[in-house]
């Protein structure tokens, strides 16, 4: 975590305990006061008393929609990409991050109801599997039942290999494993390519991509954005990652609190465009495990879908040029 990440992260904590502190105590002096039967001054009407009550409910509010209602509320990305590198044919690729299952299932039957709908020709899985072991069958469950007509492919995050090595992530699902690899693949005789890396390889880095066409249109997963500056020797066209979760927790007109990444909020959500690269950070599925805030909070969970086609067939708003 970077010091800047730390430091704001306690002012925030702090102005929060401040807070309630506060509300705790002039409750409490109250109480003591009509317990006594005092004469007191309106203690609970002051303009600063009032000022803090109203602050405490909306911190109230706020969890209470961050923790039953935004974790919930997944938003369908759509990002239309004209390339040059098709002529006549055009790829839709949903990429999904940070499932975090646990043993109970949450929102993951949506998920895939939601991703089948937009019948995508490739899925990919940018990693962070599960919160434990025994979430293990949820999660594959899951992947089983997307639907690709061409590839699903996944990469492994920092939760598969740092906290649950080992596991059998992907037999019987479908998905292809990729680490320092790169597939083609095919549709109506145009191809794209699909490279990964699992996060703990950075360094395998050139020796997959050192191979890529610049007449192709070349897609790399990595579960971290922290390459991000470091391939721009490379022909990478878009570059697909998950881990900051948007932050989780983000402010209004400042964003994420934390990201836990190498460049701390310069790639914290969304797209970006680096040295020619398209570098698309999703906010991911699932919640990072206790003692994590068990809550989203201007982050929703997040379904990216990037339709790659070819110059002048493609339109929308938040076309990626």
């Amino acid at each position: 975590m970077l010091i800047n990440e730390i430091i704001v992260l306690v002012v925030f904590l702090l102005s929060i305990a401040t807070v309630y502190f506060l509300e705790l105590w002039f409750v409490i002096t109250f109480a003591l006061n009509k317990l006594r039967k005092r004469k007191q001054p309106k203690i609970l009407l002051t303009k600063f008393s009032v000022l803090v009550h109203i602050l405490a409910v909306i911190g109230v509010i706020c969890f209470l929609y961050g923790y039953f209602i935004e974790p919930y509320w997944i938003e369908v990305k759509m990002v239309p990409i004209q390339t040059d590198k098709l002529k006549h044919t055009s790829f839709r690729v949903v990429q999904i991050s940070d499932f975090h299952c646990e043993k109970k299932v949450r929102k993951e039957k949506r998920t895939v109801e939601l991703i089948n709908k937009l019948e995508p020709d490739v899925i990919v899985f940018t990693g962070d599997a599960v919160n434990t072991p025994s979430a293990l069958p949820v999660f594959k469950d899951a992947m089983k039942n997307l639907n690709a007509s061409i590839g699903k492919f996944a990469v492994y995050g920092n939760w598969e290999i740092w906290h649950w090595p080992g596991l059998d992530y992907y037999s019987q699902t479908d998905f292809q494993l990729l680490n320092a690899e790169t597939i083609m693949l095919d549709k109506n005789d145009e191809t794209l390519f699909v490279s990964g890396l699992s996060c703990d390889n950075p360094r395998a880095a050139g020796k997959v991509l050192q191979d890529l066409s610049a007449d192709r249109f070349n897609i790399f997963l990595y579960h971290y954005p922290d390459l991000i500056e470091d391939v721009e020797d490379y022909h990478i066209d878009l570059y697909l990652c998950g881990h900051t979760h948007g932050g989780q927790v983000a402010l209004p007109f400042y964003g994420a609190l934390m990201t836990l990444s190498r460049y701390g909020k310069k790639y914290e959500s969304g797209l970006y465009i680096v040295n020619g690269t398209k570098l698309y950070v999703n906010r991911g599925i699932g919640l990072d495990a206790w003692p994590a805030p068990q809550v989203r909070f201007l982050a929703r969970p997040e379904i990216t879908v990037f339709d790659i086609g070819p110059k002048n067939r493609l339109t929308g708003d938040n076309e990626a040029e």
